[in-house]
């Protein structure tokens, strides 16, 4: 690592220069005298003394300075570019969901040539993308999950679906499977626990899974009573509360179909996906909380035009008011529904290929992508959960997200599908509050975003605070920081951060981490399991298998979970169209460009196609720019690129523009990103931001007159072009 080489090697530093990061000078001493003793049992450098020094020396309380100091002197001449961070060991190893079903079926699975679950992993992998009948089997049975009626075969083969049809003839209901006792547990069990920004030093809140149940019911009962056909499409658009879960599940249960909006919406961001999705009815907030703000929600569901509406008070002590007319408030809503039968409901059983959600990914068209999930996706999100994040009954999971992103959803059905609590924080993840709820709800995974990571470290608000509950953290959305992440795993005494990178359009992950492989800082260690992915070589082929480079990502069709069709856009145009051949198989498109090195580590490079992802959320470059080209009359045109930055981290928006006027002056152009940001934030999302604009004479284009944006994005990568914005 070029980092490493600012740093002096383990056996050059001394109890001076430790005491000069801010540690006391006896205490400076004391590290010292243990460093020699593990210099001295395992070298100075190397995964075995770094593995020592993160258990045995370093602490949260210490100066970040320390760990820094530690970790990049202890890689400092290492030969890899992605030495590891965590290491695993085989007692816990054992203990894992993978460890514990190969040291029972091991030789069963993979043959006499099964060691133990560290050393068999990689072939464990490959056995769940060559054997996916086989695989597929094995984890329905560990996860329990009921069908009413099972499957003719896990895959079958089948002309208008590429790489096979999943799952045939089968019939279950995902949300009902949410509601069942797992093996050992009991309906008394957690099911959510949650805090209210704000009540710091109040109780926790829990609700068990008999009461869930029950509210689930109730609400599903109520939703018959809107005489509502079966299939059709239900909004939420509101926080990520224990009602919204609610909601989320009665719909599912009572065989409608979810409608995923995000909260942060403008009103032609709702309606455009309300009218895509051909919605009948929306649960909304009247307000969004933030400290003592209220944030209009429901006026914002008016503005879009929305059918009818059933709205959530913000707080349980103020009524809703100002309701438009035919529009119902929570507790109308419930009290429609049968008294003596509210907190039963027989679950609706449908195909699996059957639609449950639909949720919204930014296209290159500026229209976001409509994509439906069935019975099936949710499986593939909490298998991915069960054997990346090795979630299992009696964890707690939390994951600050929502409900209209992907995630929302993911973190539904990997808690509850694996007999896990679901961990919810009602406000703003980016303050001490936040990270002392994961203290107090002794959360074991935690899922973020780099962004979230990156501002604790800036402000250090989870300073005294217990984190050692957690067994793992995993992180999504966009690329992530070496140093950020080195920061966020001192903070839980160094547990393993599993890295996950997927898609809406894949119910999860393609490739991700592992805690039965040593985990580098931010790269991916493996595709996920029944995924075979390929990088694209300059040919358009794909590399081999064993050889190191950077290219488009591909994805083997035969893909688990992955959709099959698209509302609003033609399928196979989007994802299939034009990518090769390899195998007999037409390859699946993603669009992200990846490196994997001679380690065969993966490190995501960015959106290989027009597309961007801003703070977690993907969002075309065509969308942004409708907005930027209409906020000042001297804009020609404008691009919106998504740039890396040097040190790593969130990709960074930066707008290319032209003006009418070419010698424009630096106030024109720091005008103009008060204008967009202005624009951004109303018409498109608030959380968006633009970081720099820059002008130039005219933007790049192909003979066909299309903007050759990459070319952009890496010009304006250069340090040089980076120091002018």
């Amino acid at each position: 690592m070029a980092r490493s080489m600012a740093y002096q090697a383990l056996d050059k530093i001394s109890s001076e220069e430790i005491s000069a990061v801010g540690v006391p000078a006896d205490e400076a001493e004391q590290l010292h005298v243990a460093l020699g003793e593990i210099i001295k049992k395992h070298g100075a450098s190397g995964p075995a003394t770094w593995r020592e020094i993160s258990s045995r020396m370093l602490t949260p309380e210490q100066p970040f300075a320390l760990h820094q100091m530690m970790y990049y002197g202890c890689y400092r001449t290492y030969a890899s570019s992605t030495p590891p961070a965590w290491i695993p060991n085989l007692d816990d190893a054992v203990l894992t969901n993978i460890g514990r079903l190969l040291e029972k079926r091991g030789k069963e699975i993979l043959g006499s040539g099964y060691k133990d679950p560290i050393s068999s992993f990689s072939e464990f992998q490959k056995f769940s993308v060559s054997d996916p009948e086989g695989y597929w089997s094995t984890i329905f049975e560990e996860m329990e999950i009921k069908f009413s009626s099972k499957s003719s075969c896990i895959l079958c083969e089948d002309a208008s679906y590429p790489g096979g049809k999943w799952l045939c003839g089968a019939f279950l209901n995902s949300a009902s499977n949410c509601l069942n006792v797992k093996k050992g547990g009991s309906f008394d069990d957690a099911a959510l626990v949650w805090r209210d920004e704000g009540c710091d030093d109040m109780p926790l809140n829990f609700m068990t899974l008999k009461e869930l149940k029950a509210q689930v019911c109730h609400v599903a009962n109520a939703l018959d009573t809107l005489g509502l056909e079966k299939e059709s499409a239900i909004a939420i658009d509101m926080p990520m509360n224990p009602i919204a879960v609610i909601i989320y599940l009665a719909i599912v249960l009572a065989g409608y179909v979810v409608v995923s909006i995000a909260d942060s919406f403008a009103p032609a961001e709702i309606s455009a996906r309300l009218n895509i999705s051909k919605t009948k009815a929306i649960f909304t907030q009247d307000y969004i909380l933030r400290g003592e703000k209220e944030l209009p929600l429901y006026s914002r569901v008016v503005d879009a035009k929305s059918p009818i509406a059933i709205v959530v008070p913000a707080r349980a002590s103020k009524p809703v008011k100002g309701l438009r007319h035919g529009d119902l408030s929570w507790d109308d809503f419930l009290g429609q529904a049968d008294t003596a039968k509210k907190d039963e409901y027989i679950e609706v059983e449908q195909p699996a290929e059957a639609f449950t959600n639909v949720l919204f990914s930014s296209g290159t068209t500026g229209e976001p992508k409509a994509i439906p999930w069935t019975h099936a996706t949710p499986l593939k999100a909490a298998a991915d959960a069960w054997s990346h994040m090795d979630i299992r009954k009696g964890d707690v999971v939390c994951w600050p997200t929502n409900l209209g992103w992907m995630m929302g959803p993911w973190l539904v059905y990997a808690s509850l599908l694996n007999g896990a609590s679901i961990a919810l924080f009602n406000g703003s993840p980016l303050g001490h509050g936040f990270a002392k709820f994961i203290q107090d709800a002794k959360v074991t995974m935690l899922g973020l975003v780099p962004s979230i990571v990156r501002a604790w470290k800036n402000t250090n608000c989870t300073a005294g605070l217990d984190w050692s509950n957690i067994r793992c953290f995993s992180s999504s959305g966009e690329a992530s920081s070496i140093d950020d992440y080195l920061w966020l795993m001192g903070r839980a005494k160094y547990k393993p951060v599993i890295e996950y990178c997927g898609g809406t359009e894949i119910g999860g992950g393609f490739v991700t981490g592992s805690m039965l492989q040593p985990q580098a800082l931010a790269a991916f260690s493996t595709p996920a399991m029944g995924c075979h992915l390929y990088i694209l070589g300059s040919d358009g082929k794909p590399l081999a298998e064993d050889a190191a480079g950077i290219g488009e990502l591909a994805l083997d069709p035969t893909f688990f979970g992955a959709s099959t069709t698209l509302l609003n856009a033609n399928h196979y145009d989007v994802y299939f169209k034009d990518m090769p051949i390899w195998n007999g198989k037409q390859l699946r498109r993603h669009g992200d460009e990846f490196e994997r090195n001679k380690e065969r580590y993966y490190r995501a490079h960015g959106r290989a196609d027009d597309t961007m992802n801003l703070g977690g959320i993907k969002v075309s470059s065509v969308e942004l720019e409708r907005i930027f080209n209409a906020v000042n009359g001297d804009v020609v045109e404008t691009a919106a690129i998504g740039v890396p930055p040097s040190g790593g981290g969130p990709e960074q928006l930066v707008v290319a523009v032209v003006l009418k006027d070419q010698n424009q002056e630096t106030e024109t152009l720091e005008k103009l990103k008060l204008e967009f940001n202005s624009a951004l934030q109303k018409k498109l999302n608030p959380l968006f931001k633009v970081s720099s604009v820059i002008g130039v004479p005219a933007l790049p284009r192909t003979a066909s007159n299309k903007v050759m944006r990459r070319i952009l994005r890496n010009e304006f990568s250069q340090p040089n072009k980076r120091a002018k914005f």
